[in-house]
């Protein structure tokens, strides 16, 4: 393995009751001053919000609205999430939702203390945020991993661009598979395979033989898609769900990273997609995975191969790739772009510009050229 140092900041609060039990212990350490940031709504409508401001108002804590952060979080609700936090002077964040509500509060952390523009910053400088606003997750769909690190990925829509800021990350996390409730079935399973790409994809990055990381994240791999299994039978099934935010916790929280390599390529393509079309981010990777491991199956054959038995019970790297487009027919996510909801119609022209802007990795199996990846897009076409 290569060298490492390994930090995994955020504590973790898991099962039934976790958020009372989490905020009664955390919210002592805090500012009176509490950010309370979400989404569309749906926590007032299921009874999440009304538990979550009741338990902040019993701490006596000044609650600041945030709402309206869109599946996809651009820069400017960035933007205008830091400007609030100044004006209101802010003292603790608490992001209560999925993936996009916890990446957009990570970035209004670490924005609302600079002096310069983050993106400006980080993109053109090359220099990282070394502070932000103390904040905790409380999370309520699962499949992102968001909670568990500084990393967030944010739309600026006036560069057509989509891509990860680095912000800061969640003092805290609240996983109570009760919360995910009244989450859809399609965005359970789309989150799930968000959590299963995760996993393959650090997998199939460089890495040296016998290393522990493979084995972990083989064994994450496996115990997602026996979940989403058990998740076909009985949507409803708590314990299922909680094994599944327990998979992505574990697939995104650092322990597969160390040491080596990994391969993101999937996820930048799907990225640059998002960036035009604010399509489903994980039913995007459903659509694509597939088509990309047919073409670099044979740069890492020997991988593919315990891939295709350890996770999938079959014997050969080709198999083993069929088997996961098959699981994903099976869970009812999309097999093709023009099946994917988005705002724009999907292109060969639009998919062009997706490939022409889409940050390639340097560490996967094998380098891919920007026709490559317009070939594999038009693929999934």
């Amino acid at each position: 393995m290569n060298e490492f140092t390994f930090t995994y900041p955020t504590k973790v609060y898991f099962g039934e009751g976790a958020a009372a039990k989490a905020l009664k212990a955390e919210l002592g350490n805090v500012g009176k001053t509490v950010m309370l940031a979400y989404g569309g709504g749906s926590v007032k409508t299921n009874g999440i919000y009304d538990e979550i401001t009741g338990l902040l108002k019993e701490a006596g804590k000044e609650i600041v609205d945030f709402s309206g952060i869109m599946s996809n979080p651009t820069y400017a609700k960035v933007q205008e999430g830091a400007a609030l936090a100044r004006e209101k002077s802010v003292d603790f964040i608490l992001a209560v939702g999925g993936g996009s509500v916890a990446d957009c509060c990570k970035v209004v952390s670490a924005q609302t203390v600079l002096e310069e523009d983050i993106w400006s910053m980080e993109y053109q400088k090359g220099q990282f945020p070394a502070a932000g606003i103390p904040m905790g997750v409380v999370v309520t769909a699962s499949g992102t991993g968001a909670e568990m690190n500084s990393g967030a990925v944010i739309t600026c829509e006036d560069k057509n661009w989509k891509g990860p800021i680095v912000g800061t990350a969640a003092r805290f996390a609240v996983l109570d598979p009760a919360y995910t409730a009244s989450v859809p079935r399609m965005q359970v399973l789309s989150g799930a395979f968000d959590t299963l790409s995760h996993a393959m994809e650090t997998y199939f990055g460089n890495s040296d033989q016998d290393n522990v990381s493979d084995d972990v994240a083989l064994a994450i791999m496996r115990n997602t898609v026996v979940n989403m299994h058990r998740l076909l039978k009985n949507i409803d099934d708590m314990q299922a769900r909680g094994n599944l935010m327990w998979d992505s916790a574990m697939a995104e929280n650092g322990i597969l990273k160390v040491g080596r390599l990994t391969d993101f390529q999937a996820h930048q393509i799907e990225h640059q997609l998002g960036a035009y079309t604010d399509c489903n981010h994980g039913q995007g990777l459903a659509v694509i995975h597939p088509a990309y491991y047919r073409h670099i199956m044979k740069d890492a054959e020997e991988k593919f191969t315990r891939f295709a038995w350890e996770v999938f019970g079959e014997e050969t790297a080709e198999e083993g790739v069929e088997a996961l487009a098959a699981f994903i027919r099976e869970c009812g996510l999309p097999t093709k772009l023009t099946e994917l909801r988005t705002k724009v119609e999907i292109t060969p022209e639009l998919l062009r510009k997706v490939a022409d802007t889409s940050n390639i990795i340097k560490c996967g199996p094998r380098e891919l050229a920007r026709d490559e990846i317009y070939e594999i897009l038009m693929e999934c076409m």
